[in-house]
């Protein structure tokens, strides 16, 4: 068994992206909008500008009250996209309960679309013909890179059908030439299915939903859930403590994929500039 270091390799890539910045003669600019007084959404937002900052990456924060309207936001995102100091935009979600994230969304052009979320990225991505990917599952693949993982002929199952991850992370896999299933919460025989992953990737938002019994010997476990437990201690999809002496490579929360995300974050604003993927 392996634990998986991602703040480690994210440290690398960023040193690695900030030299590549520091060598360009204009600076990449990204846009981060906020809406409303989210908690753990204002978290996210100061650790992206601050990643920003540590690679050399202009940053902008817009932040709108949670009363704004649909047409204010779209506003805002809509004077993003003309604005020739900005090459991506990042609309921070959940959006508040009377707001249209797919409507907002549909106001970022694809060439600054740095999540990866655009109709046109996820597009291209099921082509194999990928530009912007999201930035989870583009880490997670980076940190299986990094491990010297063999994808093809391997048999991954996904836990989790969202567009954010779920979908990106399958097409991923499946770009690689692996076998993929996804799984989700209509899905019979979950445990048997799950017995049968080499590459078990849980992004399902449930604190220890994957338990000891449903993970093969030997199995790559990544884990991308973000919880809490009963003690209140943040806890990732998989039940850590009980999974990883059946593993040979594993990722932990906090520590693993998360570091990854912001990383990918930058990378992919990076991209916009027009620098083709390395």
């Amino acid at each position: 068994m392996k634990i998986i270091d991602g703040k480690a390799l994210a440290l690398k890539l960023r040193a690695e992206l900030k030299e590549k910045i520091d060598r360009s003669a204009v600076k990449p600019g990204l846009a981060v909008v906020i809406v409303g007084n989210d908690p753990a959404s204002q978290i996210y937002v100061r650790n992206k500008i601050k990643a920003c900052g540590e690679v050399g990456i202009r940053s902008y924060s817009y932040e709108l009250p949670a009363s704004a309207t649909q047409k204010e936001l779209e506003t805002l995102l809509d004077s993003l996209a003309v604005d020739p100091s900005v090459d991506g935009i990042l609309l921070q979600l959940p959006l508040p309960k009377s707001l249209d994230a797919e409507s907002a969304t549909a106001h970022i052009p694809f060439e600054k679309d740095v999540d990866g979320f655009s109709a046109k990225n996820l597009g291209l991505l099921t082509l194999h013909k990928e530009r912007v990917v999201a930035c989870t599952p583009l880490g997670i693949m980076k940190l299986l890179e990094h491990e010297g993982v063999t994808l093809a002929g391997k048999r991954a199952v996904v836990l989790g059908r969202s567009e954010t991850v779920g979908k990106p992370m399958a097409m991923l896999l499946l770009n690689a030439d692996a076998t993929v299933t996804v799984c989700h919460s209509k899905t019979v025989g979950l445990k048997e299915i799950c017995q049968s992953a080499d590459v078990l990737i849980s992004a399902v938002g449930k604190a220890k939903f994957v338990t000891e019994d449903m993970v093969k010997e030997g199995a790559i476990v990544i884990d991308v859930g973000m919880n809490r437990d009963e003690n209140g201690k943040l806890c990732g999809d998989v039940d850590f403590e009980a999974v990883k002496d059946k593993t040979s490579l594993i990722t932990p929360v906090p520590g693993g994929v998360g570091p990854m995300t912001i990383t990918m974050l930058m990378y992919n604003t990076y991209l916009t500039k027009g620098v083709k993927r390395d």
